[in-house]
């Protein structure tokens, strides 16, 4: 009897073992940061040298499934914080394993993760939930800056916009200083229908009123450029392109003190000093930078002189509460050599008929921002900020068709025109982020507000003959016009994220909006000859409201869809300029729209990163330049009138793939990297009402694609680019010719650029040669400076940089 029970006890033994090592098990658990305590989005949880792999939600879980009894190595990867690995045995039950991960600003050794999502060359994407804010199931991409391969010294907004889909930049400005970038159809000039930040705030000089930027980060100071397009308005503003983001490099926390330096020597006496100090000293953490930039221009006329300088501080009270304070500020004077008629454009684009224009910048921001987490599942964001600047334009603004040099009543040289503005602008923006659970489901909910006051003082009048950089007026009494437009905005928003099912979510959201414009001043009129007073005031307040889906098959593909509304005020530049090149349609009204998306984003087998959109942007009043003559009976004249053109719409495709040649034959553990790229976009745009019904809409190239290949080995690296825009029209008008050409056809161009470089230990060595093939082009057609007239774009040039940290 006593065998057998020992050899009923040895076999029921030996069945459950089998029973156990067969049967499937899981692990399960949450990863949190150890600095916030906050859940992770978006950590990869894997067993080493497995397949097993998974990615944490919005709520920080993860869970590995399809598993037998052993012992493993359990890992969570995040960039940014350092990677934990635990031993573990499974047993014969389901195992719940939590990580907490810390910050880290070191940089790793390479780590190679079975089935780790592919990242690519320097394009990733943002999580459901940032910090403070949702971005779940809208088009988003992020520029990863160290990645680009390129001359970010001139900021060549190709190369760091390379892989950004839909983009048409204008390419009119060789030192990098101001940006010009629109999409879907949008206005490039100085990316006007973007809302353009910086550490999150905002940099124009009037989001509301006058939202052009005339202040552009120098990119070997940021870490990253964040860009959600089209249905950013629920969050931060209503502007129609989304936003735009720039984030700077930040204090390293492991050191007191880090020392970078990067010089950069090019073509046409280019020159770039980047120099940046920071360092964590206790709880305290400091990081600046300066840079001075100059060069002569590829053009006759023209050189710039720019100074750039940042600094912040933070002070990290304990784990919940910490606030950062910063001030920026940019200084330069560029000389503009105007721009070209067609024929001077064909026969020399270097040549120049305008040698007394200068634009002179003195621009200010600062920043306080405050960070605490109330709990484990809320935390509150307050950013205060002000931006006090000038800008100053001088020079001859006569069509480009007549010459410079002509003379006034009195025998002598023409006066030119000085248009001086000053900004002084202040704001708040605060938001709060909870997570919470809805019927035992996860959810996030973010709700915010902001309130702000710009004050905008313009004048124009004349300024003295010479070709100095003199700005002052003549008469700084009697000008021709001087006008203040003040302005008020405040906002409240909310966003929800629901998960339906673990694999769907839907993000409904709602911004009202409060807008008051003013202006009040005087100009001269020229008809009457006698100086008239102007007041006008404007008050608007809406709605906008918007809705996401997003759904995950998979933790590496996405579908999504959102559609968001749109709205933008009347531009004070629109309000009162005198301009012999223009005429603004004195019944100007705001333009309203929305846009639509549709996409798919993800990456297949971890060795090709996608995402393609379909996406549909309505405008309602939109304005646009259109072309007039007047004949007065003794002259023609050729101008553009500024003015509500129609109703429009743009119906198309952006995508994007990147694929890791070598890894698709080697394995992604190969230790040579050759990336290859496309970004198309394919765009099908008209006016769908008005007198213009059925013309096209300006800026609205039809096919815009940039490629490139990619080489990574050990320390070397060398990159190609090839990119191409299909031809389009500036004004809505569709003109093919004018004789002032500041409308026209921009014809089709195309421009190949290589760059390569080398790292030894801290020491970086890199050149690059841009417009190879010296291809004659350009992108812009200017109403007033820089030109007016045609802006060639710069021929072949080279550049090399040295750098080093320490």
């Amino acid at each position: 009897m006593l065998k057998k029970i020992i050899l009923f006890l040895v076999l029921t033994n030996a069945i459950t073992s089998l029973i156990a090592t067969a049967q499937e098990l899981e692990i399960y658990g949450t990863v949190i940061s150890t600095e916030t305590n906050q859940p992770l989005e978006g950590v990869k949880v894997f067993i080493k040298d497995t397949k097993h792999i998974a990615t944490t939600d919005v709520k920080g879980f993860f869970k590995l499934n399809g598993l037998t009894a052993g012992n493993y190595q359990l890992a969570a990867f995040i960039e940014g914080k350092h990677t934990l690995t635990k031993q573990i045995v499974i047993t014969n039950k389901n195992l719940q394993i939590d990580f907490s991960l810390n910050d880290l600003d070191l940089q790793l050794q390479e780590i190679t993760v079975v089935g780790q999502s592919y990242n690519g060359a320097g394009l990733k994407r943002l999580r459901s939930v940032e910090g403070t804010a949702i971005y779940a199931a809208k088009k988003n991409e992020v520029i990863v800056l160290k990645d680009i391969k390129g001359n970010l010294a001139a900021n060549t907004a190709r190369h760091i916009f390379g892989k950004v889909a839909g983009l048409n930049i204008w390419e009119s400005d060789g030192g990098g200083i101001q940006l010009g970038i629109g999409a879907r159809g949008l206005n490039p000039s100085r990316s006007t229908d973007f809302n353009m930040r910086q550490n999150g705030y905002d940099i124009s000089a009037d989001a509301i009123g006058y939202n052009e930027s005339y202040y552009t980060p120098p990119a070997q100071a940021l870490e990253k450029i964040e860009i959600v397009r089209g249905a950013a308005s629920l969050q931060y503003g209503p502007h129609f392109g989304g936003m735009i983001n720039f984030v700077f490099k930040k204090a390293p926390e492991d050191k007191p003190i880090e020392v970078e330096s990067i010089q950069t020597g090019g073509s046409f006496g280019f020159f770039s000093s980047y120099n940046a100090v920071g360092g964590t000293i206790g709880k305290f953490n400091y990081y600046t930078f300066y840079q001075f930039k100059r060069g002569d221009g590829w053009r006759e006329n023209s050189n710039f002189d720019v100074h750039t300088g940042y600094a912040s501080v933070g002070y990290k009270f304990n784990e919940k509460l910490s606030v950062s304070a910063e001030y920026t500020l940019m200084h330069y004077l560029t000389k503009q050599p105007g721009g070209l008629i067609t024929a001077d454009f064909n026969a020399n684009p270097r040549q120049s008929t305008r040698d007394r224009n200068w634009f002179k910048l003195n621009w200010n921001l600062f920043s306080l921002s405050l960070d605490y987490q109330l709990n484990e599942n809320t935390e509150i964001n307050i950013r205060n900020f002000s931006l006090f600047g000038e800008r100053l334009a001088l020079g001859f603004l006569g069509p480009i068709n007549r010459p410079d040099n002509i003379e006034n009543k009195e025998g002598d040289y023409a006066y030119r025109d000085l248009l001086w503005d000053r900004y002084s602008n202040i704001g708040n923006e605060s938001r709060i982020i909870h997570h919470y659970s809805f019927f035992g489901k996860s959810a996030t909910f973010l709700t915010g507000f902001r309130v702000y006051k710009g004050f905008t003082h313009r004048r124009q009048g004349h300024a003295n003959e010479s070709n100095s950089p003199d700005f002052y007026f003549l008469n700084p009494e009697d000008v021709q016009s001087d006008f203040d437009f003040p302005g008020i905005n405040s906002a409240i928003f909310v966003e929800n994220i629901f998960y339906v099912t673990p694999k769907i979510s839907i993000t409904p959201g709602l911004r009202v909006e409060y807008i008051k414009t003013l202006s009040d001043g005087y100009y001269f009129s020229e008809a009457d000859g006698v100086k008239k007073n102007e007041e006008k005031s404007s008050k608007r307040s809406f709605p906008f409201f918007g809705l996401g889906v997003s759904y995950k098959p998979s933790n590496e593909a996405e579908f999504y869809g959102n559609i968001s509304q749109n709205y933008k005020a009347i531009n004070f530049n629109d309000l009162r300029v005198n301009n012999p090149n223009k005429v603004v349609d004195e019944n100007l009204k705001d333009e309203s729209g929305y846009n639509i998306d549709l996409g798919s984003r993800g990456n297949l087998m971890g060795l090709i990163n996608y995402d393609i959109t379909l996406f549909y942007l309505y405008y309602h009043n939109r304005i646009a330049p259109v072309s007039r003559t007047f004949d007065d009976g003794t002259i023609i004249e050729y101008y553009s009138v500024i003015k509500n053109a129609g109703n429009s719409s743009s119906l198309g495709l952006e995508s994007f793939w990147e694929a890791d040649l070598l890894g698709a034959f080697r394995g992604d553990t190969s230790k040579t990297k050759l990336f290859l790229f496309s970004n198309l976009t394919w765009m099908k745009t008209e006016y769908t009402s008005g007198y213009y019904k059925g013309y096209k809409m300006e800026y609205a190239p039809s096919l815009i694609f940039r490629g490139g290949l990619t080489l990574r080995k050990k320390s070397f690296w060398s990159t190609t680019q090839f990119s191409y825009t299909s031809k389009h029209y500036s004004d809505a008008s569709n003109s093919e010719t004018h004789p002032t050409e500041v409308s026209g056809l921009i014809p089709s161009y195309y421009v190949v650029d290589i760059s390569a470089g080398y790292r030894y230990k801290d020491y970086t060595l890199s050149a690059g040669i841009n417009n190879l093939t010296d291809n004659m082009y350009f992108t812009r057609r200017a109403l007033s400076y820089p030109g007016p007239g045609i802006i060639p774009s710069d021929g072949r040039n080279f550049f090399v940089s040295l750098g080093a940290k320490f």
